[in-house]
Formats: structure tokens, C-alpha cells, sequence
């Protein structure tokens, strides 16, 4: 691909062409928000992510994130009994009692998070004020923050964004003075997030802050020269709570796959004053070794025909990869939520007759799904177990959420997650 034929970023308000958007209320299937924890105590290295709920919330994410025997994971339990529930035990003493010896047996942390399993009303605890209270009483030492990671309120993906608005408000405010700044939005891999900072440096775009840090000391100053680049389709709280703090979007395509990565990029580079020709300097590398990846991925997936059912909110961006990178057909991209604004570029790039929907009425889906009859099935773990005992193909969205798929160096990596099941399939065909 050349950049110069990137698409270009849409600005916001600008006037976009009515798509028609399949809307469905009903019956749907959603992963608990809880499992954002397994990817965000990863990245933010010095926090800890106390869940308070009951021993369901408990077993979940032990199962979800696995027995972890070589180290001990940055996440755990307050598990809720039924003597709290009932009035007979204060919970907000035993909750302080369970963060002060957390904290006395763990003094590296610096940031932690209580994440309610369920809302307010269903635990009968109010979180923002016990993290209020505690953040005072552990302070300068260690912030407290709370959000609702709860099933009831959020797609498995949503976590993230409540996690993330919950740090916006006690991010630094840039200086009076403060030169313009980026800031990229969305929890990264290690090595993704230092492939990007190795790209702006070059380009010349910065200073460059990422949310979440790796660390708690690298929070992010915000403020009215802040721009910021989100990485993940998912952060619409977090975007408007940055809003709020005077930052600004930059509204471009997501940075999967070489099209999105360059469009992405560029949306930041044209804003510094970057010349075209530096931009192709730096990208050119990148964008060849991705041609090169994807090429051997294109001969199984062209042709291929792709549903997704809603669940991560990557969904667009996945099926705009899918088919203008490989040459998929795209049957129906479901999503949870579609903010318009956020998603014009990607939906500016999908084909014109493509079935997009939001929300979910899962049987007349299932229905639509069965009478397409696709080559590969993109949903979650509770539909594909059942899709595959009536012989279609599927593919585990949640694996998309878990593996480094950003960026020019893995969008090979992010084919293969595709081409994978039909390969399976093949094998196992008689």
C-alpha cells in the first residue's frame, strides 16, 4: 500500500454518507467486564486490581486469567458474604481492613483499583466513596481509584474504558506553556507500544504519552494541547472523559493491519507538519514488511466468507482488515456499541452492501448466521462450541483482545489469527 493513498482522517462533525445500520434490541451474549483485569494488571505494572464481589466473581477470574504457580498475579478477590449482604458485618471496616493488609504484605504497589463485580445497588457498597476514603487515608503512598467492571453494565471490553476514565481525572495538568503533545489511548502490549514510540520519534510527533503507562510515576499530562490517537474501538468514556480535560481527538482508522496502521499514523504525522516524504522514509520499512506477511495469508482468506457476531467492539476494524487487506467477503460485522464518530473513517472503508449491525438479538442472528452458511464464524466462547458441532468454522473473538494485533510487525500475526481455524478445518476434512 502507498501512503499516499491513505485514506484520510475524518475530521469530527464533518458530514458523512447515511449508512444503514442494522439496530437489535433483545436476547444477548456478553463476557463480564471483570476480564479486562487479566490484560490491564499486565501493562500497569506497580497497580492492583481488587474485585469486590462474590466467590462466582472469584472462581471467573481464576479460571480466566489461570492458576499463575511462578508468580503472584496483581489482581484478587474481596469476597462478599452473605453476612454483609444481610446488614450483620460493616463491609466498608472489612474492606479496610483487606486493603490494609493487602498493602502491608504488598508495599510495591502504587495504584490500586476496587472493581465492583456488580453495581452499587446489587452489593449494597459504594465503591467511589470507599476508594474516596481509602485513597485519603493511603495517600501519598498509594491512589485508590474505583470503576464497575460488571457484566450487567459492560461488554467484556468496556472494562478497560472504565478503568482508564476512572485515571483521567488524576492525570497531571500540562503546563500553562505546554507545547503540543499526543497522547495514545488504549492499553498496548510492550512491544507494540515501543514500536509506535520508535515510529513517532522518527517521524518527529511528540512528546508522546501512552494510557495507561507501565508505571503509575508515568501517568500522562492532559490539558488544551493534548491531542490524542485512540488505539482500541472500545474507549468511548474514556475519549469523552479526555474531552472533558480539554484534549482532542484525532479521528482516524484503528491501527490494525499496514492500511489502518499507515492511516493512523498519518492522521498524527499531517498534524505535526510532517512532510510526505519523511512519512514515506519511515514507514516504508514497516508497511513492506507487512505486504510480506500478509501475502501468504492472502491465498487461504481471498475469497473466504467472514460473520461476526457483537462482543469485543473491534469488530469493524477487523472486518475493514479482512477485506480490503485480504479479499474476504464480509457477510454481517455485528457490534455491541458503535459510536458514529469514532468509527467514520472504518465505516468509510468497509463495502457499500455490507450488513452492519449494533446490539444484538442473538436468535435472529444465529438465524441470519445459519442461512448464510460462512466460511469462518467470528464470535464468542459461549456461540462457538455449538457452531462447530454443526460444522461451521469459527474463530474465539476474545483471542483477538488477548493477542498483539497492532501495528505494521503484526499484521501477519493478526492474518494468522484468521487463516488459523480454516486451516484446522482443512486438516481435519476426510
Amino acid at each position: 500500500m502507498n501512503c499516499l493513498t491513505a485514506p484520510a482522517p475524518v475530521e469530527r462533525g464533518a458530514a458523512l454518507e447515511e449508512r444503514a445500520v442494522l439496530r437489535e434490541r433483545g436476547q444477548h451474549e456478553v463476557f463480564c467486564g471483570l476480564t479486562g483485569i487479566i490484560w490491564l494488571h499486565r501493562k500497569i505494572q506497580d497497580a492492583f486490581f481488587l474485585v469486590v464481589g462474590s466467590r462466582t466473581c472469584a472462581h471467573l477470574i481464576q479460571s480466566a486469567a489461570g492458576v499463575m504457580i511462578f508468580a503472584e498475579p496483581r489482581f484478587g478477590t474481596a469476597i462478599i458474604e452473605e453476612r454483609d449482604l444481610a446488614g450483620l458485618a460493616d463491609m466498608n471496616a472489612e474492606l479496610d481492613r483487606a486493603v490494609t493488609s493487602l498493602l502491608e504484605r504488598r508495599p510495591e504497589i502504587k495504584i490500586l483499583f476496587l472493581v465492583g463485580s456488580c453495581p452499587s445497588e446489587v452489593i449494597k457498597l459504594d465503591l467511589s466513596r470507599a476508594a474516596a476514603r481509602l485513597s485519603e487515608t493511603c495517600s501519598p503512598d498509594v491512589r485508590v481509584f474505583s470503576y464497575s467492571g460488571s457484566g450487567i453494565e459492560t461488554t467484556f471490553t468496556q472494562g478497560e474504558d472504565a478503568c482508564l476514565a476512572a485515571l483521567v481525572p488524576a492525570l497531571p495538568q500540562e503546563p500553562v506553556a505546554a507545547e503540543a503533545s499526543l497522547m495514545v489511548v488504549g492499553a498496548l502490549p510492550d512491544v507494540v507500544e515501543d514500536q509506535f514510540r520508535r515510529l513517532f520519534d522518527a517521524l518527529g510527533v511528540g512528546p508522546v504519552g501512552f494510557l495507561p503507562p507501565r508505571q503509575s510515576g508515568a501517568l500522562p499530562a492532559v490539558g488544551p494541547q493534548t491531542r490524542f490517537l485512540l488505539a482500541q474501538p472500545f474507549l468511548d468514556t474514556t475519549a469523552r472523559t479526555l474531552e472533558k480535560r480539554g484534549a482532542s481527538p484525532i479521528t482516524a482508522p484503528f491501527p490494525m493491519g499496514a492500511e489502518g496502521t499507515t492511516a493512523w499514523l498519518l492522521a498524527a504525522a499531517e498534524l505535526w507538519g510532517v512532510s510526505r516524504e519523511r512519512f514515506e522514509d519511515v514507514t516504508a520499512p514497516g508497511r513492506e514488511r507487512a505486504k510480506r506477511a500478509l501475502q501468504r495469508h492472502r491465498e487461504r482468506l481471498a475469497g473466504k466468507r467472514v460473520f461476526f457476531f457483537p462482543d469485543s467492539q473491534l469488530e469493524i476494524p477487523l472486518a475493514r482488515f479482512l477485506a480490503r487487506e485480504l479479499e474476504m467477503e464480509l457477510v454481517e460485522v455485528g457490534t455491541p456499541y458503535l459510536r458514529q464518530d469514532h468509527m467514520a473513517p472504518e465505516l468509510a472503508l468497509l463495502p457499500p452492501d455490507v450488513v452492519v449491525s449494533e446490539g444484538q438479538h442473538v436468535d435472529k442472528q444465529i438465524e441470519r448466521c445459519r442461512e448464510a452458511r460462512p466460511d469462518l464464524v467470528v464470535c464468542g466462547l459461549g456461540l462457538a462450541n455449538p457452531f462447530e458441532a454443526e460444522g461451521i468454522t469459527t474463530k474465539w473473538s476474545i483471542e483477538l483482545v488477548f493477542s498483539p494485533i497492532h501495528g505494521y510487525e503484526q499484521a501477519g500475526d493478526l492474518a494468522e489469527l484468521f487463516a488459523r481455524p480454516l486451516d484446522r478445518r482443512s486438516r481435519l476434512e476426510v
